[in-house]
């Protein structure tokens, strides 16, 4: 099911790998629509890693909402499942070969705010990620100069007068004074 409205969106899914990328399409064109162009990647990403934790960590099923709200001037972004396990962010120094847990971390990166806490109506919790969503730039306002320069007159066109009995047989008027045939 998808909800809309001016500046809040609700997606539920099941978080499995295939869903993913639809998910990302789905944040990127809504971003594009409320015209945040600027903040796709970053929430494009941090909405992946919140999905693909969904679907490593969270018990018993992988259901989960995600929710994207813009509100005076902040976009923030929520994965809701069921699992009441908090997620916890792993330490930097953790092994730079490792291939995975390192969601949570890239989160952080790329969002000025982030957290967790536990649904206040039910079991399961809310990670969420916030974007400042600054306008886009304006155009400058300045004035336009028009410079005076001044109008051509076109040329004043050429009247010739020909005798059509002077034209000799075959030839049209028009080649006997030097025009193109038309």
């Amino acid at each position: 099911m998808i909800s809309h409205s001016r500046r809040h969106c609700v997606v539920e899914l099941q978080a499995l790998p295939s869903r993913i990328g639809q998910i990302r399409r789905i944040v990127s064109a809504q971003l594009r629509h409320w015209q945040l162009d600027p903040l796709i990647d970053r929430a494009a990403l941090g909405v992946t890693e919140l999905l693909s934790n969904v679907h490593r960590h969270a018990q018993p099923d992988k259901t989960c909402t995600v929710e994207i709200e813009l509100r005076l001037g902040r976009l923030t972004v929520s994965v809701i499942d069921s699992d009441p396990r908090l997620p916890v962010l792993r330490e930097a120094a953790a092994d730079a070969l490792e291939t995975c847990g390192r969601g949570l971390a890239l989160v952080a990166a790329v969002s000025e705010a982030w957290g967790a806490r536990h649904q206040d109506d039910g079991p399961g919790k809310v990670v969420w990620f916030s974007l400042r969503a600054a306008p886009a730039p304006a155009a400058p306002q300045r004035p336009v100069r028009i410079g005076s320069k001044p109008v051509r007159e076109p040329a004043p066109a050429a009247i010739v007068a020909v005798d059509p009995g002077g034209v000799p047989a075959g030839l049209s008027v028009a080649a006997s004074v030097g025009a193109r045939p038309g």
